[in-house]
């Protein structure tokens, strides 16, 4: 019977993998079937959190802005993992997230893993909900902050374990099995998408996002959209001036303007 793993949750700012981001990360280590450590972290996502985010997690905006740097943060993390085995509740989907992270950082990061989710549908009836929520009222495990990170995989740490009490002597249930995604590296934002940005904040009295030059593509044309929703496209006449501005820019750096 699996004794040694690390199980894991993620917060993220939507569903999808290429222009969502972590918003915040839980783990426990397990040896020998015990709880040996803990790990969270909440990071700054740099980008507006979407309402339904924010209802779900209970997390705003200005929680989210008080949060880590990702990149230390995720550092942290990976380390926290190191080899293990990991157990998570739809593992499959952290894990799409973190094989992200891993790729657009050029490092490998490959792991078996054991789903509770997966379990629970080979064990339970039709009629039992399998979501985290329901297991953890089918066990009787008081739940804390619901779709927070830290106490999500504690909370999927005690329904492992109650997994494993109940149903361990069908142990071909329980081998971890490798994860498989295919994901690519995501590249910058590009110069045109980043000035887009800047005058687009400028004309709406925006301040531009932490991070903001290290955005990717998906992620800079989410924010875009996500600005439009809320504030509106930039004024005709604006972008007439402006065009005109760069126009003129655009001669004066090649030779070709007006002398």
């Amino acid at each position: 019977m699996l004794r040694d793993y690390v199980v894991i949750d993620l917060e993220m700012t939507g569903l999808k993998v290429k222009q969502d981001r972590i918003l915040e990360t839980g783990a426990v280590r397990v040896r020998n079937g015990r709880a040996a450590e803990t790990y969270g972290a909440p990071l700054c996502p740099g980008i507006p959190l979407p309402e339904e985010i924010t209802a779900l997690t209970n997390i705003t905006d200005e929680m989210a802005a008080g949060g880590r740097d990702p990149e230390e943060a995720m550092a942290e993390f990976f380390a926290f993992l190191g080899d293990d085995i990991l157990v998570g509740h739809n593992v499959i989907y952290d894990y799409w997230f973190l094989k992200q992270w891993a790729v657009n950082h050029q490092f490998s990061f490959e792991r078996s893993a054991v789903d509770t989710l997966k379990l629970a549908r080979e064990f339970f009836p039709k009629e039992q909900k399998k979501d985290l929520a329901s297991l953890c009222k089918y066990y009787g495990i008081a739940r804390r902050n619901a779709h927070r990170a830290a106490d999500d995989a504690w909370e999927t740490f005690l329904v492992f374990r109650k997994l494993q009490e109940q149903f361990g002597e069908r142990e071909e249930a329980f081998v971890p099995g490798p994860l498989r995604c295919a994901v690519r590296r995501q590249t910058p934002a590009t110069e045109h998408q980043k000035e887009n940005m800047r005058r687009y904040a400028a004309h709406f009295g925006l301040a531009l996002p932490e991070g903001f030059d290290r955005l990717t593509r998906s992620e800079a044309s989410r924010l875009t959209d996500q600005w439009i929703l809320r504030y509106g496209r930039l004024p005709a006449a604006h972008k007439r001036r402006q065009s005109r501005t760069d126009t003129a820019s655009d001669g004066a750096d090649t030779g070709y303007g007006n002398p």
